[in-house]
C-alpha cells in the first residue's frame, strides 16, 4: 500500500474518496490519500526533516521514538514532536507495544505545476 500526498483544490477530498471506493470495489486495497490546499501547506507539514524520519523509520522497522532519534542522529524531543505530527497526518502508526512504524511501501507527492504558487 502507498500513501498519496497531493495538492488539491476545493473538492479534492471528494475525488480522493471516490477513487478509494472504486479501488476497494475492484478488490484492491485503497491507497491512503492526504490532500493539502497549497504547496506551501504541504511543505510546511512535510518538512525535509519529517520526510527523512519517514525514510529512516521505514528502513528501521517498528521502533521506539528513542531508537528512531538515535538512528536519525536527531534530538529526541524534536523527533517526538515530528512523530506526533506524522501520526496525526496518518503517515506513521503507533503500535500496541509503544513503537511507531510506517505502514506504507511508498509515499508519492503529487502537485500540478499550476498549483505550485
Amino acid at each position: 500500500m502507498k500513501a498519496i500526498v497531493e495538492v488539491g483544490g476545493k473538492g479534492a477530498v471528494f475525488k480522493a474518496v471516490r477513487e478509494q471506493v472504486a479501488r476497494k470495489e475492484r478488490g484492491r486495497a485503497p491507497d491512503y490519500r492526504l490532500s493539502f490546499e497549497s504547496a506551501r501547506m504541504l511543505f510546511a507539514e512535510l518538512t525535509p526533516a519529517r520526510l527523512d524520519l519517514l525514510n529512516t523509520l521505514r528502513g528501521l522497522g517498528p521502533a521506539s521514538i528513542y531508537a528512531l532519534a538515535k538512528t536519525a542522529g536527531r534530538n529526541y524531543s524534536n523527533v517526538h514532536a515530528d512523530v506526533g505530527r506524522l501520526v496525526e497526518l496518518g503517515l506513521i502508526e503507533r503500535t500496541d507495544d509503544d513503537t511507531v512504524t510506517v505502514p506504507f511501501d511508498a509515499i508519492e507527492i503529487r502537485m500540478a505545476l499550476a498549483q505550485a504558487a
